[in-house]
């Protein structure tokens, strides 16, 4: 009896992927936390656009942080270090206090009123005070290599470029290791089964595809916010892999938003 009822949901797994039947299941179950964050998200985005002005760029490069001081100052002196200088960057804390920061006009910091506890509205709020052609995202628990950006817009920026691209992954463990390098060619198809889509290493160009979902994700919840990103992004433009490894991905258990599965 137990194979039977089993039948119908691998054959759904197998014909949509089990991320996409996942994700339309979060839909239905916490679309009412999503449109209460939505709200607050936009009212976030204009108390904040009252007090910041944040200059147009090349690259709005967007940092969401909570409750990490010596990281994120590591990841904001990753990000000022990117061989593209026609960039900006602001860091969005969720509701918890900005540390102090390193001095640089083309950094921008913000704080939420409250915490929200959710990385997709955070991310958000940095996008919409920013004005750039192209968007990258970057945690607090990250680094980047100074060429991230460069090899970035070179494929974005050619003739046949694509709307967006990412990078090669070279994950961490928490002392220092290497796990791995995770690089895999993009392809829509495999994404909907597998889980290889992360925004740290995602940058793309500005239009109304690019936001991330509002639905409060516990780290219960899977698929996480990066995937259901890029994935919806490329439902109508293309992304493309860039195999360079430039990101450095620290693997984090007590990571506030990611949990990692093996």
């Amino acid at each position: 009896m137990r194979r039977i009822a089993r039948a119908p949901w691998e054959l759904l797994k197998r014909a949509f992927g089990w991320l996409v039947l996942f994700e339309l299941r979060n839909k239905v179950l916490l679309a009412p936390s999503a449109l209460r964050l939505r709200r607050l998200e936009s009212a976030e985005s204009r108390r904040l656009a009252a007090t910041t002005s944040v200059p147009e760029a090349l690259v709005a490069t967007v940092v969401a942080t909570h409750r990490r001081p010596d990281e994120v100052r590591a990841a904001v002196r990753s990000a000022l270090a990117q061989t593209v200088r026609d960039q900006v960057v602001i860091v969005v804390d969720d509701g918890a206090g900005l540390p102090e920061l390193p001095d640089d006009p083309r950094l921008f910091a913000v704080s939420l009123s409250r915490n929200t506890g959710v990385a997709g509205v955070v991310r958000n709020v940095g996008i919409r005070l920013t004005r750039s052609r192209y968007v990258a995202f970057l945690d607090d628990d990250n680094l980047w290599e100074p060429d991230h950006l460069e090899r970035a817009l070179e494929v974005l920026e050619s003739p046949d470029g694509p709307d967006g691209i990412y990078t090669a992954l070279r994950r961490v463990l928490p002392d220092g290791t290497q796990r791995d390098i995770l690089s895999v060619p993009f392809d829509r198809h495999l994404a909907a089964r597998e889980s290889f889509l992360d925004t740290n290493a995602f940058v793309a160009r500005r239009n109304n595809a690019l936001h991330f979902s509002r639905l409060r994700r516990t780290p219960e919840v899977m698929p996480r916010e990066d995937w259901e990103l890029v994935y919806r992004y490329s439902r109508k433009h293309s992304v493309r892999h860039v195999p360079y490894a430039t990101v450095r991905y620290l693997m984090n258990p007590g990571s506030f938003y990611t949990s990692w599965f093996e």
